[in-house]
């Protein structure tokens, strides 16, 4: 099989080595009667991490999104969330397919929800006009590879608590957050009543996230988790890198952020090329051209011809995503080969 260099993004990791031991040897049960006791102690390290009461093991971030949406909220309800974040443009639709739920949109440039736009999009309490607001959804990361300050998180929780709105967070690289914020992820995650973050990413496990909350949350999600299919059965093989990544993946993480600026820098040394270093917060690189003969298609298959997978255009500008198996060395080959491109069509 060929070696690739990937930059599409972090959820191409690769299980390591431990991992795969610790599937080959982990204790498992039947973790819907919720006798498996690698999930149990997974889900332990996971709430303990965000320091919340209870956490249940699902298969993807987004199945994490949308059984904390069915939990919270009831069909016909409003959830106020940004327009640009993941649960709303990436998920295809599924808290109006899977919950009955529409949406109230911030469309912030920013792609932040803050406190104002809170007050300004919940729906008046009784009034029979109005779907009810059932719950705000706040995200660190950003998609757009941002950090939300935690001051503008905590604001938007005080303001939604003071209404009785419960808050979700997709955390999915809530660990990503924290480092670039200086804080600790608990931190983040007390800014929301359940949180979901992903160990498929940047952690380099091969499935799963894990969301978060309070006992009597968890309770509930996991019924609405067995809806959507989410019984995995003997899910310990699973949740075993799971407990693997939380111990030695988590520490190098900075090493991604490293590598994401130093590939931002050397691309600014190509020609027609610019890297918003400002930008770079977690370990994603945005970047935009202005040679008109750059030709997103072409240069797609121009890194594919030499090893490397990358996305084309998204909307205006290109993204590269480090992760573990993207070191300076093969960021020097990247730029390489970026430069080649780069050259042949200025």
């Amino acid at each position: 099989m060929k070696d690739w260099i990937d930059l599409r993004s972090d959820t191409v990791t690769l299980p390591t080595p431990a991992m795969r031991r610790a599937m080959a040897e982990a204790e498992v049960g039947d973790d819907v009667y919720e006798d498996d006791p690698t999930v149990n102690a997974l889900q332990r390290r996971a709430a303990a991490l965000m320091g919340k009461e209870a956490a249940l093991f699902v298969a993807s971030g987004t199945m994490g999104n949308q059984v904390a949406v069915m939990t919270h909220t009831h069909r016909g309800d409003e959830m106020i969330a940004s327009s640009h974040c993941h649960i709303v443009h990436y998920e295809c639709g599924s808290p109006a397919r899977l919950s009955g739920v529409c949406y109230a949109l911030v469309d912030r440039p920013d792609g932040l929800v803050t406190a104002g736009d809170i007050r300004r999009l919940a729906r008046p309490e009784g009034d029979p006009h109005f779907p009810r607001t059932g719950l705000v959804c706040l995200e660190n990361a950003l998609c757009s590879g941002e950090v939300a300050p935690l001051e503008v998180l905590r604001d938007a929780y005080d303001e939604a608590r003071a209404r009785g709105i419960p808050v979700h967070l997709d955390g999915a690289r809530i660990f990503n957050a924290a480092l670039a914020l200086g804080v600790q992820a608990r931190q983040i995650a007390a800014c929301a009543d359940s949180v979901m973050f992903c160990i498929s990413k940047g952690l380099c496990a091969p499935v799963g996230s894990l969301l978060c909350g309070s006992k009597d949350f968890i309770r509930r999600a996991r019924a609405n988790r067995k809806a959507l299919g989410g019984g995995m059965r003997q899910a310990g093989v699973l949740a075993a890198c799971g407990l693997v990544a939380l111990d030695e993946m988590l520490p190098r993480l900075g090493e991604d952020h490293e590598n994401a600026r130093y590939l931002a820098g050397q691309l600014n040394t190509i020609p027609g090329l610019y890297a918003e270093l400002a930008r770079v917060r977690i370990n994603m690189v945005f970047w935009k051209t202005d040679l008109p003969r750059f030709n997103s298609d072409a240069f797609v298959a121009f890194m594919a011809a030499r090893g490397i997978k990358v996305y084309g255009i998204l909307t205006d500008e290109y993204r590269f995503v480090t992760h573990h198996g993207v070191g300076r060395a093969e960021i020097d080959q990247v730029i390489a080969a970026l430069r080649e491109y780069a050259a042949s069509v200025a």
